[in-house]
């Protein structure tokens, strides 16, 4: 082959976005193709927007506590919702804007349109200059996820709604009726309650966040009950639809839930829909593509990395995957990921953050951990704050005191989870990270306390 490498990358999210600056860097042409925005569904309609409302909503919650900050007539507060709306869409286009600026300064060519294969080294681009095809030596595809929409569901994007079509009922809604109690549910019901709104949530299961820390879980728990969230527990919806001027949910057991608006908060599925893989010889599995572990699908010079490979679907994971599949187009050597070792937060209020190996997956394993716990309220700086809640927990091997994961409850547990991971990426001992020297006074001093 003479001349760079021609790599062509579909979808501008994470993981598209990551792999293109990375190839390009080490001398790749580069051309990325994307249907809307550069960022991907994350900066416009998932993750950056979302933390956007929930900062608006902490912000709102911490002024009508301000008596814990010596404001004594706290009067009547009432967000304004376009504001509210103008500010999410300011941080997205922001990022976005960013985001070109870096990839044109590295040589990406950025095409705004839609690819589909049309062969294993051709696609077809539609864009709003008309149809072309572009050859290419390697590609990406990195169209990310839609919100899954269950068969029972009657979504018609006024009252009944996915996650995607939430944003602009922020601080509208009489009442929300969310289904689904995992991480998206949880930060829903926590920005609509925050924000002056009703909520009733519906889980499956018999708590909130399923799967992970059950104390976590049930500090969260304490919050809804304090800002009056219904949860419902083991109610596994199987319709949902408008009734008269606002809406309906129907349990598998029998139980009707009324509301002003639904949001369906079930998960997400790969967004493989319209690409032409057969054509190209891609193979999918059940709803994903399917990939080794350096992302290559069975189509050795076509990868695919982030949510349509059906993994787990964070953005962290997504981007790390893009940077080796980068890498690899150059020839480079890189290892593969690994989703263990990726920090995790709900952005509630507690936030709730972990990393690494959690106690019920070691209990399920039957696997002996060492399980250190310090809770915040011993911490000056967490006492600052008006309700000084949460805890760290440190998950570490008997045998040789390696940190095997870990999870923080409390305020910028995002920021604190950083440390255990890093402990669970470079195999550190729990002594590493007792022995570490914090800030004095800081949050992150309870995480050392707490190896110790």
């Amino acid at each position: 082959m003479s001349g760079p490498n021609r790599f062509l990358v579909i979808g501008g999210g994470p993981a598209g976005s990551t792999a293109a600056a990375v190839a390009a860097a080490g001398g790749a042409r580069v051309t990325l193709v994307e249907c809307e925005v550069v960022g991907g569904a994350c900066q416009l309609r998932d993750c950056i927007p979302s933390k956007a409302l929930v900062a608006s909503a902490n912000t709102l919650a911490a002024i009508r506590a301000g008596g814990h900050f010596g404001r004594t007539d706290p009067g009547p507060l009432r967000p304004d919702v376009s504001r509210l709306a103008e500010r999410r869409l300011s941080v997205a286009s922001l990022l976005s804007a960013s985001l070109i600026g870096r990839l044109e300064a590295l040589g990406v060519t950025l095409e705004t349109g839609r690819a589909c294969f049309a062969g294993p080294g051709t696609v077809a681009l539609s864009s709003a200059s008309g149809e072309r095809t572009v050859e290419f030596d390697d590609a990406l595809i990195a169209t990310g996820s839609r919100p899954r929409v269950p068969a029972w569901a009657e979504v018609d994007g006024e009252l009944v709604l996915t996650s995607r079509q939430a944003y602009g009922l922020a601080g509208s809604p009489e009442h929300v009726v969310i289904i689904g109690a995992g991480s998206t549910g949880v930060e829903f019901a926590h920005i609509f309650s925050s924000l002056g709104g009703r909520v009733t949530l519906l889980t499956a299961g018999e708590r909130v966040l399923p799967g992970h820390d059950e104390e976590a879980a049930a500090a969260l728990e304490e919050e809804f009950a304090e800002r009056g969230v219904a949860v419902l527990r083991g109610a596994r919806a199987c319709s949902a639809h408008r009734r008269g001027i606002g809406v309906e949910v129907i349990t598998e057991d029998g139980r009707v839930v009324g509301g002003s608006h639904v949001l369906l908060a079930v998960g997400l599925q790969p967004a493989c829909e319209g690409l032409g893989l057969g054509a190209a010889g891609v193979a999918v599995e059940g709803e994903a593509i399917r990939v080794d572990a350096c992302q290559r699908t069975s189509v050795p010079h076509i990868y695919a990395a982030g949510d349509v490979t059906g993994g787990v679907m964070l953005s962290s994971v997504a981007a790390a995957e893009g940077s080796v599949v980068g890498r690899l187009v150059l020839g480079e050597e890189a290892a593969p990921v690994d989703p263990q070792q990726a920090a995790q937060t709900v952005f509630t209020e507690p936030d709730i953050a972990w990393v690494g190996l959690q106690e019920a997956e070691a209990a399920a394993a039957g696997r002996r951990v060492r399980v250190a716990r310090l809770a915040f309220s011993t911490n000056p700086q967490a006492l600052i704050q008006p309700r000084p809640r949460g805890f760290v927990k440190i998950l570490s091997d008997p045998r040789d005191d390696r940190v095997l994961g870990g999870t923080v409850v409390g305020r910028h547990a995002a920021e604190l989870i950083g440390i255990l991971a890093l402990a669970v990426r470079a195999g550190l001992a729990r002594s590493m990270v007792a022995d570490t020297l914090m800030a004095y006074p800081s949050l992150a001093a309870t995480v050392a306390a707490a190896a110790r």
